[in-house]
């Protein structure tokens, strides 16, 4: 599409001005022949008649003043028959030959007396077709052809004060040539004009479309929403001419179009991050319900059958009525601990449960804890086994911590088994440290490693009604890592499996 568009300016504008330019040479060329086929002979011929007229009146004056004979005068006659290109006569009254510029002064003379007396007669073979072009009392002027030499002359010729005949004439021959000379010249100079100025409108317009295929280049970018492509001035300065100057502006253009299309694309990414998480929460909100509707029908059920047998006095055996009440308890207080889970879970995931970053020592709330929880521990006649750590310092929210120690401890201390041995670790590496709990018995099934993250999931869920797991734990645990954004996991063994979360140090 770029190509296309860059061969149509190319066409559009190198064409168009060479055509333009090569149809203004050929019209002036044109125009000013025309001008000089039509007016120059006549300017020539204005010219001209001056010219004679001029050599007219200078030798009746000349013959008034005295100074015709001599020799001054004759040499200012030469200056004009040279200039100008003039033949002339004159003769006195009694037909003498007073002066003349011809070779052939005879031949001169006729044609006088033939203008003089009309005497077409005496010169008859010379003289042709005549056209007065002015006429007074003292001199006539007129276009004559003379028909020995085939020429046209502007003649004047007349009387002067002194009785002198004198006639002047001029060539009309000469003038044609001349412009038919100078039209030539015209079209030759046209001709070579058309040519250096094609070269030179090629050049110049390779220089002006250049920079216009490369707006339209930039311009077929940002159409294609490609904002890295600039215009480039051939000069390198700013602003030094209009087309520039739109450059310029077009840069400008797309740097606010490219600012403008990032934000909205921000706010696209926002907006539909915003609608993942409400469909997310939907999602999560109907899995809740569901689940917590799940786990808190059997405990409901054994309390209200247990209840209703009482109520009914289905036994008056103090021992079992003794075992409903412990049953119905029992119930209770499972739902009781699974509500509270439940709403620590919830508050995690919804991010309503702020994060208390501080920093304390690892190692001795572990110990704490630990000899918090003995009393568990005997009941499961499992060993613990910790080193001696020094203290290290973590940065965390303190009790969110605890809370992922405590589940970690009581979910092996429900999966303990064979040599009933709980093993604590702290492993330090650069500016992290590695808190792992492992316990002896049966590694978790490979099919089900994936999922013991998610709600209310339970790997044998017999033995966890049996002990009173609610499947949440897990969950707990994987909500406040992700809250303080530290990595967490589980590893199976062939005696066991360990559990592990992770903390900085600094």
């Amino acid at each position: 599409m770029t190509n296309e568009n860059e061969r149509k300016v190319k066409l559009s504008l190198r064409t168009e001005l060479n055509i333009l330019f090569l149809l203004v040479m050929t019209g002036m060329i044109v125009f000013l022949i025309i001008i000089n086929q039509v007016f120059l002979e006549r300017v020539y011929l204005s010219h001209q008649l001056g010219v004679v007229k001029k050599a007219y009146d200078s030798i009746n004056a000349a013959s008034s003043d005295g100074s015709f004979a001599t020799e001054e005068y004759d040499i200012e006659l030469q200056s004009i028959y040279d200039t100008y290109g003039i033949e002339l006569v004159v003769l006195d009254a009694d037909s003498q030959m007073l002066k003349s510029s011809s070779s052939d002064a005879d031949y001169m003379a006729r044609i006088l007396w033939d203008n003089l007396i009309g005497d077409s007669f005496m010169a008859s073979d010379v003289v042709g077709q005549k056209r007065i072009i002015e006429k007074t009392e003292s001199y006539t002027i007129q276009i004559e052809t003379d028909k020995r030499l085939n020429t046209e002359y502007l003649e004047i010729w007349g009387v002067i004060d002194t009785g002198y005949i004198v006639m002047v004439r001029s060539a009309l021959a000469g003038i044609r040539e001349s412009v038919g000379i100078s039209n030539r010249f015209m079209l030759y100079v046209g001709l070579i004009a058309i040519v250096i100025g094609s070269i030179s409108i090629l050049y110049l317009s390779n220089r002006i479309t250049k920079p216009i295929l490369q707006l339209t280049r930039i311009s077929d970018e940002m159409k294609n929403l490609n904002f890295e492509a600039k215009y480039q001035s051939k000069s390198g300065k700013k602003n030094t001419n209009e087309i520039d100057i739109l450059g310029d502006n077009i840069n400008e253009l797309s740097e606010t179009l490219e600012a403008t299309i990032k934000e909205l694309k921000t706010a696209n990414n926002e907006l539909k991050q915003d609608i993942a998480r409400k469909e997310e929460i939907d999602e999560m909100r109907r899995e809740f319900l569901s689940n917590v509707s799940h786990e808190l029908k059997t405990p409901i059920a054994l309390i209200q059958g247990y209840a209703e047998g009482l109520d009914e006095g289905i036994t008056d055996d103090p021992e079992s009525m003794a075992f409903y009440c412990e049953v119905i308890r029992d119930e209770a207080s499972k739902m009781d601990v699974l509500v509270k889970k439940l709403l620590t879970l919830n508050q995690l995931e919804f991010g309503n449960d702020v994060t208390q970053m501080e920093r304390f020592d690892i190692t001795e709330t572990i110990k704490n804890y630990v000899k918090s929880a003995d009393i568990l521990t005997k009941q499961k006649n499992a060993t613990v086994q910790m080193s001696d750590y020094p203290p290290i310092y973590v940065w965390a929210d303190e009790f969110k911590t605890e809370e992922v120690l405590m589940n970690y401890y009581s979910n092996a201390l429900n999966h303990i088994s064979g040599d009933c041995i709980i093993e604590i670790k702290l492993t330090q590496k650069d500016d992290k440290v590695r808190i792992s709990v492992f316990n002896t018995g049966e590694p978790i099934p490979a099919d089900s490693i994936d999922h013991i993250w998610e709600k209310f999931y339970k790997v044998d869920k017999a033995r966890t009604r049996e002990y009173g797991g609610s499947g949440v734990g897990l969950s707990i645990v994987k909500a406040i890592m992700e809250s303080m954004h530290q990595e967490y996991g589980v590893n199976n063994y062939d005696n066991g499996v360990e559990f592990w979360f992770e903390l900085e140090t600094r």
